[in-house]
């Protein structure tokens, strides 16, 4: 979901006297974002993916605000930086953040367009013992070549239990912050099974 201009002004604004934010976001960098509330608190956080600055092979950064109840004003909460993959600028491969109904995050990159190989990764983030943690993760691939060669992986960060292929996951559970998550953690899951 692309921001509105008046959004993403406000945006940019709030981004420049954000302490832990050390740049202004140019809105061209704003790749994905996505409004619900995270924190339960009954207001209109904020989450959006933040492509790197240009020159750099970092991929995109996840920006997560929360509204302050004192001033009603966003307040950066998380900087996951170099964490979704993508290209937003190809079709089959733009990454995207959404809003779950349940106040979760859902982060979704993939690749539908380019090579035989063809993906798809989506991180459910959620707000925990106030920080942002991964509490789901689910990996779906096929071959376009080769119809037979599909796979599907789905579980629960947080318990370790699971899917892969139909067929019951079990790992042990973690509480994994955003910012600390690697996609081979995931992967290593969905591979080992």
């Amino acid at each position: 979901m692309r921001m509105s201009l008046a959004v993403m002004t406000a945006f940019i604004g709030l981004c420049a006297t954000t302490a832990l934010a050390a740049e202004a976001i140019d809105p061209q960098r704003i790749v994905s974002a996505a409004t619900g509330d995270w924190d339960k608190d009954g207001s209109l956080d904020l989450a959006m993916l933040v492509s790197a600055p240009e020159g750099s092979d970092e991929d995109h950064a996840v920006y997560i605000y929360l509204e302050d109840g004192d001033s009603a004003q966003l307040k950066l909460k998380t900087v996951a930086p170099n964490k979704v993959w993508g290209d937003w600028t190809m079709a089959g491969r733009a990454p995207f953040i959404a809003a779950l109904p349940n106040g979760s995050i859902l982060i979704t990159s993939h690749n539908d367009s380019i090579g035989r190989d063809r993906w798809e990764q989506k991180l459910t983030v959620a707000y925990r013992n106030f920080d942002f943690v991964v509490a789901g993760y689910t990996y779906s691939s096929y071959d376009t070549l080769d119809l037979d060669n599909t796979s599907k992986c789905d579980f629960n960060v947080l318990t370790g239990k699971g899917k892969l292929n139909g067929n019951p996951v079990a790992v042990a559970g973690k509480m994994i912050f955003l910012k600390d998550w690697n996609d081979e953690t995931g992967q290593k899951v969905c591979q080992e099974q």
